[in-house]
Parts: C-alpha cells; structure tokens; sequence
C-alpha cells in the first residue's frame, strides 16, 4: 500500500479527441481477432485436407480433436494471461501473447504428425485467448470514453473480417491444381504468424495503459505514458489539448494485485446483476454462433445438396453480414445507448432466427435464400455478440478487468462448445434429412437470445460516454476513501 494519490489521468485520456494514435492502436490491437478469425477458418478448411495420405492422414476424430484442443488452449490461456496481464500490465502481456501465437503457429505448419500439431495448436489458442484478455482492457483505458462502444464493437467483429481473409485464401491454398497438396495447408497455417509479424512493430512503441500504471502505484510512469499518449493524439493537428475539468480528478491508494478471495467477491457479491447480465450475453451469443456456424456446411449439405467445396462461397456471404453489423450499428452504442441497443439487438437477432427457423422447416428456403437471411439475423448477431465483451470489460474493477474478460469469455466458451455437438445429431442422416430437429433447435438458440435481451434490460448499465472510473470505481479507489474516511 501506497500513499494516497490525487490525479487527472483518466480524465486526461477521454479529453482526447480521436487521432492517428487512437487508430494506430486500435489497428496493433484489434488485430488478435483477425487473427482469430482467420485461423479458425483456415483450420476448419484444412481438415479434409489433413486426412489425405498425402499429409497426415488424420481420421475425422482427429481432425475435430484438433479444433478442441485449439479452443482449449483460449481458454487456459485467456484464464492464465488475463491474470497476469492484471498483475504485470497490459502493454508487457499483449507483447507475450502475440509472440507466443507467432511462435507456436508459425512451428505448427511444419508439423509431422497429429501429436506435434496437437501441442502447437495448444499453445497457438494460448496466445489468442491470452489476446482477447489483455488487449480489450488496453483498448478500452486508453480509447477516450465517447468512442469506447463503437471501438470495441468494431474490433471484437473484425473477427469475420479474418474469416473473409480465410476462406478466400483456401480457393488458393487447397487448390491441387495450383499448389501441392501437402504444401498448401502448411501455407495457410503460417499466414497468420506473418500477419502477426506486420504489426509487431506497432505494438513495441505502444504505452502502457497509464490507468494501470496509476492504479499501481507507478504514478510518475503514469504520468509519462499520458504524455505520450497526448503527443501522439496532438501530433500534426498543432492546436492546444482541451481543458481539463478539474473536478474529475481522482482518488487513489494502490491496491496491489487481489487475492483470488477478493475477486470471488467483488464479481459475485458485489456486483451480482452484472455478472448476471455478463453470463448471460456471453453465454446466448456463444451458444447460438458455435451452433450455427460450425454446423452450417453440414446444413447446407443435407438439405441443399451443396458440396463441401461450394459452401464457402455462402460463408462469404455469411461472414460479410457479420462484419457489416458492428461496424455500422457500432455508433449507435455510444449514442442511443447501451442499454437499448444491446437489449435491441440480442432480441431482433432472435426474433428473426426463430421466423427462419420456422421457414427452414416449412422448406419454402434455397442455400441461397437462406444465406441471405443468416446474414441478416447475423448482422444484428455481431454487434450483440460484440456487445457482450464491451459490457464484462467497463463493468469491472481495473484491477480484475483482464481476468473478469478472461472469466466470462471462458465460460461462454465451455457452453459455446455444446452447440455443433447438439445441432450435429439434430441433423440427423443425410439419407432420411427431418428438419424439425433442427427447427426446436434453432428455437432453443431465438430463445436464449431473448432471455439475453430482457436481462439486458433490467439489469444493463447506462455506459455510454461515462469514464470507466465513473462506472466502476478501481480497487484503488476505494483505499483511498477508506483512508480519507
């Protein structure tokens, strides 16, 4: 514990107005989930491929396996990385995560057989869920508070972005007539790290979040980030910084790192509604996308005869819908609100998915008409999905926020991952195809949507445009009102 400290930093940071900076950092950034996006298309492209005798001859089992163990390591490794990016900053883990992505994709294309792929996988999905944990909290303490909600929103659906990036590339990579066999998938497997390697350098000369420092005990390292960050934000412009208001300053005795205890109660004693409301957006979203997506070629197949090999050209149109949503609707978040926005969005994604669900039963639906409509239900989809890892990351302590992302997105993952298993047997066989199965399923998915949307709105929280401090007072804060009182 330190002494009590007085200080303008935050209100410092969201007195900016939005400058090449903002944008250098969201591109460094935001990027994971390009990446992310963009390796688990190819991963999934690549499966029919890897049980080819002339690769690695994997079984179908195997292949899945692969696709678990990738999802295992987000998982572990957005729970370990988020902690420590609690505890060491953000700056030094968003560094150790990319690299650990590089370094372990970048080893996995040159994989001999299932067991080396087996444990690169691993720690390649280490390094993005380790992403996801460190860089939402960087992006959100150090992205003035008017622009927070359409930012976070825009990065979290570049993720489909990447899936663009990813099935394009197969037409390429899994081309025989263009590229070997055993060659192609490996090339596709190494894209990710060389990406990676271009924004490299961005993230070297990015600052520490200075609201981490300050709450840290590191003021005069604080106060030097902020002046980075408000050179960089008044480079070229050449006008003077706007004033500060003086009553915004802030009150803070360093905490330290909390106990496990201390975590367990703040996120479910004292802050009981938002974890609520936290499960339940992460949860519905996760549920509803693993579900769908990871199933849909095996629909498109069983009810619309459409080859593995064409279905991608659907996905496009599925994936174009889904980055469209976010970066269109993401405005609106900071404007109209959070609160109706999210609730609006949860709820028309599911309002819409049970009408589909109900013509796909119906079978007045072609691949194409039903493409169509995906991209419309997903369009909404997005930003709410989107919307659900804005919400975890401003509704929480700065002292916890990396681990509360970590937490939420962990298990969103484990529910997520029962999707494609109920939807693959509600399938049934593609020599007798029954849509009903699928038909209550989709129900089910509409359904936990709108209980997302009515939680969003008893328990959501008017956000917009207030600093994180204003919403969720650090732990810092709060000693250094115990030691005034």
């Amino acid at each position: 514990m330190g002494d009590v400290v007085r200080s303008l930093i935050p209100a410092r940071l969201d007195r900016l107005k939005w400058s090449s900076f903002h944008t250098r950092l969201v591109v460094a950034l935001g990027v994971a989930w390009v990446l992310d996006g963009m390796e688990i298309t190819i991963a999934s492209a690549v499966g029919t491929v890897l049980q080819d005798k002339q690769t690695l001859g994997l079984s179908a089992v195997e292949v899945g396996l692969t696709a678990t163990v990738y999802l295992a390591g987000e998982v572990v490794g957005a729970l370990v990385f988020g902690r420590l990016s609690d505890k060491l900053g953000r700056r030094k883990l968003f560094i150790l995560t990319l690299a650990l992505y590089l370094i372990a994709n970048g080893i996995t294309a040159f994989s001999p057989n299932l067991a080396f792929l087996l444990v690169f996988r691993f720690f390649a999905g280490m390094g993005i869920g380790g992403e996801y944990a460190a860089i939402h909290s960087a992006i959100d303490e150090l992205i003035p508070s008017r622009y927070r909600g359409r930012v976070d929103l825009a990065v979290s659906g570049t993720y489909w972005l990447g899936a663009i990036f990813g099935t394009a590339s197969t037409y390429v990579l899994l081309n025989p007539d263009i590229l070997p066999v055993d060659l192609g998938w490996r090339i596709g497997l190494i894209i990710g790290p060389l990406l990676g390697l271009l924004i490299w350098g961005l993230r070297k000369h990015l600052p520490e979040s200075p609201r981490w420092l300050l709450m840290h005990g590191r003021q005069e390292e604080a106060e030097e980030a902020v002046k980075v960050v408000e050179a960089a934000a008044t480079h070229g412009h050449g006008g003077e910084l706007p004033p500060v208001d003086e009553d915004k300053a802030i009150e803070v005795r360093p905490h330290g790192a909390p106990t496990y205890r201390e975590i367990l109660r703040v996120v479910f004693r004292e802050y009981p509604k938002r974890t609520i409301l936290g499960v339940t957006l992460m949860v519905s979203q996760s549920f509803m996308y693993n579900a769908i997506f990871f199933t849909y070629v095996m629909v498109l197949n069983t009810f619309f005869d459409v080859s593995a090999s064409d279905s991608s050209k659907f996905l496009l149109i599925f994936a174009v819908g889904n980055l469209a949503g976010p970066l269109l609707l993401g405005k609106l978040f900071d404007t109209i609100g959070r609160k109706p926005m999210i609730a609006g969005t949860y709820a028309i994604a599911g309002v819409l998915l049970a009408v589909t669900a109900w013509l796909f039963k119906q079978g007045v639906l072609t691949a194409t008409t039903q493409t169509l409509l995906w991209g419309v239900i997903f369009f909404f989809a997005s930003a709410a999905a989107s919307s659900g890892y804005l919400t975890v990351s401003e509704l929480f302590p700065l002292e916890i926020r990396a681990l509360a992302i970590a937490l939420f997105f962990s298990i969103a993952q484990g529910v997520g991952a029962l999707g494609p298993v109920i939807f693959g047997a509600l399938i049934g066989s593609e020599d007798d195809p029954d849509p009903t199965g699928l038909f209550y399923g989709y129900l089910g998915a509409s359904a936990l949507m709108l209980v997302a949307a009515v939680v969003a709105m008893v328990f959501g929280v008017k956000a917009e445009r207030r600093s994180l401090e204003e919403l969720t007072p650090a732990l810092s804060m709060r000693a250094a009102e115990r030691t005034s009182a």
